[in-house]
């Protein structure tokens, strides 16, 4: 099988088409970060949120419904010196705690320690404004590289087992070849994984697919440092004056329901939507409010509901199971983590279904006769008008180069436009990324910069498709609540609202 120093990738060996290769170039150019100019930069040369700050540039001290305010940042490192280079991630929003208003906020990087931050001004009253440090551009570059030479950072097993002989053994994408391997690339879409073959056991008694765990001291001499909680991860950047501006309706113009329209003056800074007193309000269209059963079951009405993807989207299954009591679960016999679960409304015709994805599924075990690729389950679905398909699949791929995860989508994608070409009215809706709370483990595995890296490729994928987006990552990031990988109930049930407002365009609010 090759020598211990070698490795078998699966990833690395898949055949690519021109235009493929073509579309996986400028995939990868838009994921392009700047950075430091070079490598080994102490970490007091850093940045340092407490050093650095933000101020207000534009002159005016009132401002009106549909402004863009335009906020600089400018970083300096542990030792108070300004930064010469960019590349840091910032996240940015502004919000209104008494109104239980919140919006994102777009950030240009100079790649000069400056950065600029643009807001579309979307309510009245008193707006403050929140930058926040992730990462420093140092932390980034190691995140790059353990995206990169360590695939293995998350590893999985898989149980092997005929009559009393059972063994365990090692998964991946990637296995070194210290020993023969087990292929369970799937045959049809032709995803790749890999378990040592069990040195008594053939490779077909595999029972369970689990993750294994993570594999500890991958950081490399003083990296360490650039991972500090309450020092460089998701710190607040205080600003050098005023924090807020006073937004006021303009003259003749009644106050917003609580805004109208989102000016087209301000589209090229405009977030997807914003909070206004805890609700959703999208740019794109006017959401429903679904607040009690009635108006779900009476949307619900007569429809199967297919959810795919990772407990992210596994939350939408529980909000409406709980919420609905018409809708019955039935008892599988699933792991409450893993599924695949179905409730049925039969009185009012309503199924409603979830499945994990395949590997690298990150779950507790998974019986492997469960594993599915959404690929090859969409195959299955007829589709039609009572035919709706949520898909959000992302957190298990931040360990693994993006190639994986280009690979994963475009086989989606092949399969949802098969789906629209024989049932053009399914509705099929996409859930992108949403943050999550970090500390220096987490930041190795699961960091923001990774969930937004393959956020940017989802959402390029799949534009242009007639497909719905639920923009998970501005809903996570506009709301005041802290950021948690499974966000609070309120944000989950404005993403339904949205979900609903696609199924049911016409309901009454």
């Amino acid at each position: 099988m090759g020598s211990a120093n070698q490795t078998h990738c699966g990833y690395l060996a898949s055949d690519l088409t021109p235009e493929e290769i073509s579309e996986e170039v400028y995939l990868q150019e838009s994921l392009v970060w700047p950075g430091p100019p070079h490598k080994g930069i102490p970490f007091q040369q850093s940045s340092d949120p407490k050093h650095s700050f933000f101020v207000i540039i534009n002159s005016k001290t009132v401002f009106q419904i549909g402004d863009i305010l335009e906020v600089l940042v400018h970083m300096h490192d542990f030792l108070g010196h300004p930064k010469q280079h960019g590349g840091d991630f910032l996240l940015a929003r502004i919000h209104s705690p008494e109104l239980k208003a919140g919006a994102a906020g777009k950030v240009v990087d100079h790649q000069n320690g400056f950065y600029s931050v643009y807001f579309s001004l979307l309510w009245p009253g008193e707006v403050h404004i929140s930058i926040i440090l992730v990462h420093p551009s140092e932390a980034v570059q190691v995140l790059k590289r353990l995206r990169e030479e360590r695939p293995d950072r998350v590893y999985f097993k898989s149980l092997f087992r005929s009559g009393y002989l059972s063994e365990t053994t090692v998964c991946n994408l990637c296995l070194p070849l210290h020993q023969p391997l087990c292929n369970y690339s799937d045959p049809h879409t032709g995803e790749p994984w890999f378990c040592y073959k069990p040195k008594l056991l053939s490779c077909d008694t595999r029972i369970d697919h689990a993750k294994g765990g993570y594999q500890k001291h991958i950081l490399v001499g003083k990296e360490i440092l650039f991972f500090q909680s309450d020092v460089n991860i998701k710190i607040p950047i205080s600003p050098s004056g005023a924090g807020y501006v006073v937004v006021k309706v303009p003259v003749k113009q009644d106050l917003p329901e609580p805004v109208k329209s989102i000016h087209a003056e301000t589209a090229k800074y405009s977030p997807s939507g914003f909070y206004f007193q805890d609700m959703w309000m999208s740019a794109a269209q006017i959401l429903k409010r679904f607040n009690d059963t009635s108006s779900i079951t009476k949307c619900l009405k007569g429809k199967v509901i297919y959810l795919f993807g990772d407990s992210t989207v596994r939350q939408w299954f529980e909000y409406l199971n709980a919420f609905v009591p018409d809708l019955k679960e039935f008892n599988l016999g699933n792991p409450r983590q893993v599924g695949p679960f179905l409730a049925v409304d039969s009185e009012h015709n309503i199924m409603l279904k979830y499945r994990c994805h395949g590997p690298p599924i990150r779950f507790s075990t998974v019986a492997a006769s469960e594993l599915r690729y959404i690929a090859n389950e969409l195959e299955g679905i007829k589709g039609g008008k009572n035919t709706v398909v949520a898909i959000t699949i992302w957190s298990h791929f931040s360990t693994f180069p993006v190639e994986v995860y280009i690979r994963r989508l475009r086989n989606i994608r092949r399969a949802v436009l098969r789906l629209l070409d024989r049932s053009p009215d399914t509705l099929i809706v996409i859930k992108t990324a949403n943050l999550q709370a970090l500390d220096p483990e987490v930041s190795l595995y699961n960091s923001d910069w990774f969930s937004l890296q393959l956020d940017i490729l989802l959402r390029r994928m799949f534009q242009g498709l007639d497909v719905v987006l639920v923009d998970a990552w501005e809903m996570t990031l506009a709301h005041s609540l802290p950021h948690a990988l499974h966000p609070p109930l309120i944000i989950v049930k404005n993403q339904i609202d949205m979900f609903l407002s696609h199924i049911c365009p016409d309901s009454p609010n």
